[in-house]
């Protein structure tokens, strides 16, 4: 490969601001006139008479993990899963996947909404109608 050989390269040249009225960029240089935006160097969040900080809502508590305590919600007719004189707790919530790991680390309730046939003792909290459904089934309801 030899000099004459060799690809030219096409650069642009920047144009230089501020050069006089002949070179099209001259007097303001392109930033209007007046202003913050208009002198110097300026932070990049500046958006102009408010920050950005202050046109956001305000967030306080929103999307603090450990502030939220949302219970999973289980309805009776979901312990159909279940054999008749089993101990229902947690774990075995678990190991039927009826919840996660992460959702039984937030909290279970069961709830009274459809019906159950089976003789179990659930250990978990529960509301008033669905203690009365496993009693009424001859089941034990033991709140934790």
């Amino acid at each position: 490969m030899k000099l004459h050989e060799l690809l030219k390269v096409k650069t642009r040249s920047k144009k230089r601001l501020g050069r006089g009225l002949g070179s099209g960029k001259g007097k303001t240089g392109g930033r209007g006139t007046k202003g913050q935006k208009a002198r110097g160097t300026i932070p990049v969040t500046f958006t102009g008479n408010l920050p950005l900080y202050k046109k956001l809502p305000l967030r306080r508590g929103k999307g603090n993990p450990k502030g939220s305590t949302k219970l999973k919600l289980i309805n009776i007719s979901k312990l159909k899963a279940f054999k008749a004189k089993e101990v229902v707790d947690i774990g075995k919530l678990q190991e039927t996947k009826i919840i996660s790991k992460r959702e039984a680390k937030r909290g279970v309730k069961i709830l009274g909404k459809g019906e159950i046939n089976q003789v179990l003792t659930i250990k978990l909290p529960m509301s008033d109608s669905a203690r009365k459904k496993i009693e009424k089934a001859g089941g034990k309801a033991i709140d934790v």
